[in-house]
């Protein structure tokens, strides 16, 4: 899949894994693609669709932390998430749970990696294991991959404003 910007963003569906893979290259450093990721003014800035408003809830960024935002059409709350973060390196790897509070059974943990490419770049990989196969079928038929692709092009635009 293609953005309207510079950079592909690419989303994997092993056939015989429960897990969603997602690669995306930025072009900005570790540290301001993590910063971006982890300071919740920033996130609710890039995450989701571009037509849907993201509202924080809670955000404590830290291992052992959590997390809970609702995203907002038209000023009315459309679906909430909520998480635990396990893992923080800064600029390198981020380690959480991700839940959409209308299917409380079906926790995903989710990596992300923070690689620099070069010329102030960074190179994100995120890899989601779910329950089930059919979870992950599920997860991704609910518009996922919209959101992933045109929260990343919010997140291009708001590292070079940055």
């Amino acid at each position: 899949m293609t953005s309207t910007h510079a950079n592909e963003t690419r989303i994997e569906a092993d056939p015989q894994l429960p897990t969603i893979r997602i690669v995306r290259e930025f072009d900005a450093p570790p540290e301001r693609v993590y910063r971006a990721w982890i300071e919740p003014e920033l996130v609710s800035q890039w995450l989701g669709p571009k037509d849907i408003e993201m509202k924080i809830d809670v955000w404590d960024a830290r291992t052992g932390g959590s997390y809970r935002y609702s995203a907002l059409s038209e000023g009315k709350v459309v679906a909430s998430f909520y998480g635990s973060f396990h893992e923080l390196r800064p600029s390198s790897r981020l380690v959480q749970t991700f839940t959409y509070e209308g299917v409380p059974d079906g926790v995903q943990l989710e990596t992300v990696l923070f690689e620099p490419i070069g010329a102030g770049r960074t190179r994100l990989s995120t890899l989601s294991l779910l329950d089930t196969v059919e979870a992950r079928d599920a997860f991704i038929a609910s518009g996922m991959e919209r959101g992933v692709v045109e929260g990343f092009e919010q997140l291009d635009d708001l590292l070079a404003a940055d």
